[in-house]
């Protein structure tokens, strides 16, 4: 049997966050640095990380992101991190004030979406959205409209055999 691969957004992604777009209505969406210890670098470079449950909140003026899991890696078994602890999220000074602004109205909150590597430094980098909780009919909506997407790619696919 085939080993199942993992599924990926882009090319140089390594987590993302599928469950944010349906859980959330994605606002804008910022790129922000994150303070990382060396093993926790090796460890995104072999892709083992995940954003399933975290998210990132401001506190005294800085940005966390909690919840984030980056693997241990498994060459450095003495000086290896935390798993799950909270990371620094580094952003411009106007950038924090707008986002401090926008989460003091109710209902918003930010939601990682992706970690991936930029630049020709090869950094790693965050993507996070100022979002707004999805009610229950409007995920059905989205269910709906992707099932209709599907049906007329699988009608379109159909015609030209």
């Amino acid at each position: 049997m085939a080993k199942k691969s993992k599924r990926k957004a882009s090319p140089g992604d390594v987590a993302t966050n599928r469950q944010a777009a349906f859980k959330y209505h994605l606002i804008e969406r910022f790129e922000c640095g994150i303070v990382l210890s060396g093993t926790e670098v090796k460890s995104l470079r072999d892709g083992n990380a995940q954003l399933k449950d975290s998210y990132a909140t401001i506190k005294d003026g800085e940005v966390w992101l909690i919840g984030a899991y980056i693997a241990p890696y498994p060459a450095a078994s003495r000086e290896n991190h935390d798993p799950e602890r909270t990371r620094k999220l580094l952003l411009h000074r106007g950038e924090i004030e707008k986002l401090t602004g926008s989460l003091n109205e109710r209902g918003f909150t930010l939601v990682p979406t992706r970690i991936y590597f930029a630049g020709e430094r090869s950094r790693a980098k965050v993507e996070i959205a100022l979002a707004r909780g999805k009610d229950l009919y409007d995920k059905r909506e989205t269910i709906k409209k992707r099932d209709m997407a599907r049906e007329v790619a699988r009608e379109l696919r159909d015609v030209g055999r």
